[in-house]
């Protein structure tokens, strides 16, 4: 059986001669409520999921028989192995989260997704989408196969009363960062709560140097093996992830911790850091669920720069999250018309719960009122035309798990800088050539 799904997946994964056609929009047909699903990659208890099921059951209310199940699996590599099994056996749901990855790519072009920008476009909702939203969920050539459901400017939270404590400010520069964790470290807290489950927030530590120095032009070189860690760019970017391990930055098992963890650890008052983005805005301002040391102590910082930077204060993580696919052998009249109605909901609940919505909906009174979130909303006029891209939708996908384990030994001191380069260049140099041919 086994062997039977390792044979189907690398089947779907193979060159496509041409890309396969999108489902009509809109599909002929009537409207038959019936029990659709949504296999989602995202925390039960967050702002999306909450909206979308008070969406369902508004839908459900007016279509007596129609139900959206949605199957949850927040954890990033247990949801990737579920979705791949599903694809290669050709069983895709309604509806399913994906980024714009090279995998994603390949259902794409097997023609397994519908093309969401038409989609869009026959509901005439486009242009109430921010481009940056859409942007970011596009494949390499401008096609758009996902929704964004999320909006957010990647940020570093920050307790004011810690750094105050320990005589340290935010990092103007990004070998900063790292030199505030022995100060941090010595007055009794975690400097750096991070989610190591997950694989990505690591990852994002690795692509703050490259894209500072070089905008996305050393990660397209890297990912198909025209550029190596081992050059100069790499060099300096694994050198200084190593520091965080030297310099204690990290919970020594930060590899076992999720996103909750992480996120508990900071408004708990035991952590002075939080990288994530501003989509826990909700859980920044909500002072009843934190700790009394947090309380009115939490800001935050943006991404610092470097000694030879090509990118500007402004510019640096700013993303939709995790994109969602709607399948096209489901694909019929009643998953169209519930798509409408979701999206033509969502912008206003969503933003509600004081979250930045992917639309251009802002509420009218900002929720609680608070400082925090409206600092936030000030600042998103103010982006740069460049944003960094994530590096786990960017690698193969094998290239990518090595990396992430490789970077888990690197930040907790058990590999060298020049161990992790040459692991991570001879796995892209053995799959990238294969994948992006």
């Amino acid at each position: 059986m086994k062997f039977a799904l390792v044979a189907a997946l690398a089947s779907l994964l193979a060159a496509s001669p041409a890309l396969a056609q999108s489902p009509a929009i809109p599909p002929a047909g009537d409207i038959v409520p019936r029990e659709i699903t949504w296999l989602a990659s995202r925390p039960s208890d967050g702002p999306v999921l909450s909206t979308v099921r008070q969406i369902a059951d508004e839908y459900a209310a007016q279509h007596p028989g129609f139900k959206l199940d949605i199957v949850e699996t927040p954890d990033r590599p247990s949801y990737l192995q579920k979705l791949e099994t599903l694809a290669a056996a050709r069983q895709l749901p309604e509806f399913f989260d994906t980024d714009a990855t090279p995998f994603a790519d390949k259902l794409r072009q097997q023609g397994l997704m519908v093309d969401t920008a038409a989609l869009l476009d026959s509901y005439g909702l486009t242009d109430q989408f921010r481009p940056v939203a859409l942007n970011y969920d596009r494949f390499g050539d401008g096609s758009l196969y996902l929704i964004p459901l999320e909006f957010g400017m990647e940020v570093f939270w920050y307790n004011k009363a810690m750094f105050e404590a320990a005589g340290v400010t935010p990092p103007a520069t990004l070998d900063d960062l790292p030199a505030l964790c022995p100060k941090l470290a010595a007055t009794g807290v975690l400097p750096i709560a991070l989610d190591g489950v997950d694989g990505w927030p690591p990852q994002r530590m690795i692509a703050w140097y490259p894209f500072r120095l070089s905008g996305a032009d050393y990660l397209d070189k890297l990912k198909r093996g025209e550029a190596k860690l081992s050059d100069p760019i790499g060099v300096k970017t694994t050198q200084w992830l190593a520091s965080f391990a030297s310099n204690g930055c990290l919970a020594k098992d930060f590899s076992a911790q999720g996103y909750t963890d992480a996120r508990d650890q900071f408004t708990q008052g035991k952590a002075a850091i939080y990288y994530m983005g501003t989509w826990e805005t909700e859980a920044m301002i909500n002072e009843a669920s934190q700790a009394e040391a947090v309380r009115g102590k939490i800001d935050y910082f943006t991404l610092p720069l470097t000694a030879d930077e090509t990118t500007g204060a402004n510019e640096f993580f700013v993303n939709s999250g995790i994109g969602m696919a709607v399948g096209s052998t489901t694909f019929d009249p009643l998953v169209y018309d519930f798509v409408k109605y979701m999206l033509t909901r969502y912008s206003e609940l969503y933003a509600n719960t004081g979250a930045l919505s992917p639309m251009t909906y802002t509420p009218e009174k900002l929720p609680n009122d608070a400082p925090l979130y409206a600092k936030i909303v000030a600042e998103i006029p103010k982006l740069g035309s460049l944003y960094a891209v994530p590096w786990d939708t960017q690698l193969d996908p094998k290239s990518n798990t090595v990396m992430q384990q490789q970077l888990t030994l690197l930040l907790q001191g058990n590999i060298t800088a020049e161990q992790f380069q040459q692991a991570v260049d001879a796995a892209i140099a053995e799959n990238a050539p294969r994948f992006f041919k």
